[in-house]
């Protein structure tokens, strides 16, 4: 009898700690981005041909075709896609390699890094942490201070100038 009680009791923290839990977790927290979710035929509504196969099929684009890689002007790089801000111009060099590149992201959670194995090789694939668009990849050969280089498609950012 003591076990089916004690059973018994255990099972109702339980189940009362999760209601708890249930009714203290907001319905959205507004601190974090909100996930922007489209079907591809919705995509290829608002997105050119390029930015589709680059941001929704993984393309790339060719370097040196971006007007944004000659972009000197003060601003924010949003994703194309969802207009979220990724970048600051404040973190913008000149990588030589054709396409606009940074040291840093402007938030962890808009900017997600995940292991591409593709092409026979292991890389650091950069993507909007909102729309889930492809951006490009993220290497360790850049300046100080962080010593990385977010080397994007520039058909991927649309600048917004400060």
């Amino acid at each position: 009898m003591n076990r089916n009680l004690f059973l018994g009791v255990l099972c109702g923290l339980v189940l009362t700690g999760s209601i708890a839990s249930i009714s203290l977790t907001p319905a959205h927290d507004d601190a974090k981005p909100r996930k922007v979710v489209k079907t591809n035929a919705e995509w290829k509504k608002i997105l050119t041909p390029q930015q589709y196969n680059v941001l929704r099929e993984q393309g790339t684009e060719r370097p040196f075709t971006s007007p944004l890689v000659d972009n000197h002007e003060k601003g924010i790089f949003k994703c194309a896609a969802c207009k979220t801000p990724l970048f600051s111009s404040d973190t913008k060099f000149e990588s030589g390699t054709g396409w606009p590149s940074f040291y840093k992201s402007l938030s962890k959670e808009n900017v997600v890094e995940k292991v591409d194995r593709s092409y026979g090789m292991v890389r650091t694939e950069v993507e909007c942490g909102v729309c889930g668009g492809h951006l490009g990849h993220v290497f360790e050969d850049g300046p100080k201070p962080t010593g990385l280089r977010y080397c994007m498609n520039g058909v991927a950012l649309e600048f917004e100038k400060k």
